[in-house]
Formats: C-alpha cells, structure tokens, sequence
C-alpha cells in the first residue's frame, strides 16, 4: 500500500534511513536548530526520530527536493484517544505556505485514514511564524504549557498546546 500523500503544494512520502543527511542540513540551520534538539550529532538525533516507536515520519517533499519532516503519533488508550504532530521545513522555504499545507495535509489523513477526532501540536510559546501556520489549518490554542520543554541553551521554555477537532478541518464532521 502506497503511504505517500498528497497535499495542494507538498508530497508527504515516509521517511527512511537514506533522508537522514538531508534532514539533518535543515536541522542543522540555525532557524529550525533554535526549535529542535538535537545536540552536536542530528543524523544520530534524525535516525532515532525515524526509529521512534508508534511514529508515523514522513518526508516533506516540495518540487522533487527534501523540504522537511513532518510525523505523527497517536494515544490509544481509548478513552482518552487522539494523535499529535510535529513538523520542521527547511527556512529557505518559510512564508510559501508549505508547512500550512503539509500540517492540512497530515491532519487530513490523520482524520479521513485513521478516525481519529482530535490532533494537538506544540510549538514553542514565542515561535510565532508555526502558531500562525497551525491557526490557518483550524488549530487553537488550549493553553500555555509552562516550562514544558528544555531548550538547546539548557533553560526552560513554554509551549502552546493546540488543537484541532475533525469537525474543524474542512468542516469535516
């Protein structure tokens, strides 16, 4: 069965061992490096991403070349079922609507392909460029998560939990 998915812009295709050199250049910009974790190794950090467990990774692909990554997971224990994403795109591409599209596009399949009927996403509390993106797919905040994640300058960062219900998504119901 073919898993790659298409989007308005973007080709979402699953990742594997042979995109972790091109994942890892875009990692290593210093506008997606602010975001992500990673340390002194992001093809090490990239491969364990790839073999995380329960992980659906995709490669975002954007006129035939590597434009980021985007993954999803899913809670199933049943009452309290939902799935979640993460995304970077390479910042020579930020402000084209690519990362909009690809989060559409995943949320999409999230919904249509595996009934789930709620995705949250996380960025950074001060990443205003990917909370604008996510608003445009029908995400809205929950709430500031204070001090939820460490940052690669050692100290404590928020995060904005956010939300989508799958009625929310293309006034799908």
């Amino acid at each position: 069965m073919d898993r790659t998915l298409h989007g308005e812009r973007v080709v979402l295709r699953p990742a594997d061992e042979t995109d972790i050199p091109a994942l890892a250049a875009i990692r290593r910009r210093p506008e997606v490096f602010r975001w992500w974790r990673g340390g002194d190794d992001l093809e090490k950090a990239v491969a364990e991403d790839l073999a995380e467990d329960g992980g659906h990774q995709y490669v975002i692909v954007h006129d035939g070349r590597t434009a980021g990554w985007i993954q999803w997971q899913a809670e199933e224990e049943p009452d309290y079922r939902h799935a979640s994403i993460d995304i970077y795109l390479d910042p020579d591409l930020h402000g084209r609507g690519l990362g909009t599209d690809a989060v559409r596009t995943l949320a999409r399949h999230i919904v249509r392909d595996h009934g789930h009927h709620r995705i949250t996403i996380d960025p950074a509390a001060d990443n205003t460029a990917a909370i604008r993106s996510y608003t445009k797919v029908g995400f809205r905040p929950v709430g500031v998560q204070r001090k939820a994640e460490r940052g690669n300058d050692g100290t404590w960062h928020d995060s904005l939990l956010m939300d989508l219900l799958a009625e929310e998504l293309d006034g799908e119901a």
